[in-house]
């Protein structure tokens, strides 16, 4: 089974709101769903955390690498990918693309063999796995307002990030931390993320130390971007001093790039973006990478449906991930695919046993978002 053609469509419309210091509009186009269509007929489809015009662009030089080759063997060609286009720079754009494709071909790849994609990765640890609702922080009110709906719908971990955190004073992050935890209990998870890869975030050493330990008051899980994302040695003291455990990485890219952060022991928890990192083989690495440093590997997935769908493969094949990052009131997630998410009654994700990703794309859902026909048609 050959790779006959690779094709694109961004999606547009209801795009949410990123806590970014230049907001989304709904209109802007960050998610991009990759389809590889196989000479079988098969159709793979990944994700990519970037903008369609840029997807397409990467593809002029990445198409021509991969078309022809076999659609069975996602880790091999992905690689090839990467080794090929070093001269044009690790990272970005490029690295995003073939994020995109590896999910895809690993999809064709379980679909060819009838077998679920974290089978193929290694096997399965588990069956289901707790989603953690992610949100914007807001003010304390409307945050917890919120936070209550959630609970009501059956969520049992929560993470809160962005907004004004960090960003107006002391005060308010704690007034904003105290009344999440108000909101969803003293035995929820609550995670809380101050957004270091905001542009110009900042937050320094001693703010997320003297921040750090409000937090460990609150009994949160754990303290995400404290930091910039490249401050490696301040990440490490930090971590060697704070209670709650420091995580971070959403936005480097391949094994490469975690590497320092694993060996200057600078992450408790370590979060690649598996439509940014490289894709499910480059996570997978990681994963592997961490357990040999002692480190978890949660993955980030402020995502679409098909990302999640690959961060639930995730970690059903890596022993320690026992949570995924849920993007709450995104149609890109509960409103492309024919089957919805669905929490069971202890609010876990069942991880799907279909072949591939284990869930298709519904050409009518989707293509209120996106050119649909021109992304699946035969």
């Amino acid at each position: 089974m050959k790779i006959r053609e690779i094709r694109v469509a961004g999606l547009r419309g209801a795009t949410p709101e990123g806590g970014w210091s230049v907001e989304l509009r709904p209109d802007d186009v960050v998610h991009t769903l990759v389809a590889v269509h196989s000479d079988s007929g098969l159709v793979g489809v990944g994700s990519a955390f970037t903008s369609e015009n840029l997807v397409r662009a990467a593809l002029e030089v990445l198409a021509p690498l991969c078309v022809g080759d076999t659609a069975l063997e996602p880790e091999r060609v992905s690689e090839n990918l990467h080794q090929h286009t070093f001269w044009l720079g690790r990272g970005g754009a490029l690295t995003h693309t073939i994020s995109a494709i590896d999910i895809a071909l690993w999809d064709l790849l379980g679909q060819a063999t009838g077998q679920p994609v974290g089978r193929l990765l290694g096997g399965r640890h588990r069956e289901r796995v707790r989603p953690y609702a992610s949100v914007l922080m807001d003010e304390p009110e409307r945050l917890a307002a919120n936070l209550a709906e959630l609970t009501e719908q059956g969520f049992r971990a929560f993470k809160i990030g962005w907004g004004p955190f960090g960003r107006v004073s002391a005060a308010v992050d704690e007034a904003i931390v105290r009344s999440a935890r108000e909101a969803v209990g003293p035995d929820a998870l609550l995670a809380v993320d101050a957004g270091g890869s905001d542009a110009h975030w900042r937050g320094d050493l001693k703010w997320a130390l003297r921040t750090a330990a409000m937090l460990e008051d609150h009994q949160v899980a754990w303290f995400e971007e404290p930091l910039r994302p490249d401050a490696i040695e301040d990440f490490a003291a930090l971590r060697s001093r704070a209670l709650v455990p420091i995580s971070g990485g959403e936005v480097l890219t391949r094994r490469q790039s975690f590497r320092p952060c694993l060996e200057q022991r600078a992450f408790d928890i370590v979060q690649p973006d598996t439509t940014k990192v490289g894709g499910l083989s480059e996570s997978r690495r990681i994963g592997w990478l961490a357990q040999e440093h002692g480190v978890r590997l949660i993955p980030h997935g402020w995502n679409t449906a098909v990302g999640l769908l690959a961060d639930l493969h995730l970690a059903s094949a890596l022993p320690d991930t026992d949570l995924v990052e849920y993007k709450t009131g995104s149609p890109y997630i509960d409103g492309i695919t024919e089957q919805p998410f669905q929490l069971d009654a202890d609010g876990m994700l069942p991880i799907p046993t279909g072949p591939g990703l284990g869930r298709q794309l519904d050409p009518d859902r989707l293509a209120r978002f996106a050119d649909a026909e021109e992304l699946l048609r035969p």
